[in-house]
């Protein structure tokens, strides 16, 4: 059922909380993702497109810039008063950086699916 005309979109913090969850943007209550990173071609609740837009570079982008504003002060803090071995250092960010940016690259694609959808912005039209 693809999208009507006159079909009022939801507000974009609601779209996007929605999203953040894993949750159609639309209705909130069908799946966004039918994998890790692969997005649904349509909502099994609504119907909305979903398949056709294309997020690109960007969700890879926002994850690189979260991580590295959210592990870098962190390290940083904790180094100056960390008096451990520089191996325990080499291991640890590096695996909270890998763990952080798992956690985040899926909610930073959701996002960027939900603004390219809700702005109607170029790649969001289905055909």
């Amino acid at each position: 059922m693809p999208e009507t005309p006159g079909r009022d979109r939801p507000p974009l913090f609601l779209a996007l909380g929605r999203a953040v969850i894993g949750r159609c943007p639309q209705c909130g209550r069908g799946r966004l993702f039918a994998g890790y990173l692969r997005q649904v071609e349509h909502c099994s609740v609504c119907g909305e497109a979903w398949g056709h837009i294309r997020a690109d570079d960007a969700p890879p982008w926002l994850t690189i810039l979260l991580v590295g504003h959210i592990i870098l002060p962190l390290a940083i803090t904790v180094e100056r008063v960390a008096d451990w071995p520089d191996w325990v250092g080499m291991t640890l960010w590096p695996t909270l950086a890998l763990a952080l940016a798992a956690l985040i690259l899926p909610r930073a694609k959701a996002i960027m699916l939900t603004l390219i959808w809700l702005t109607r912005a170029h790649g969001s039209e289905p055909a």
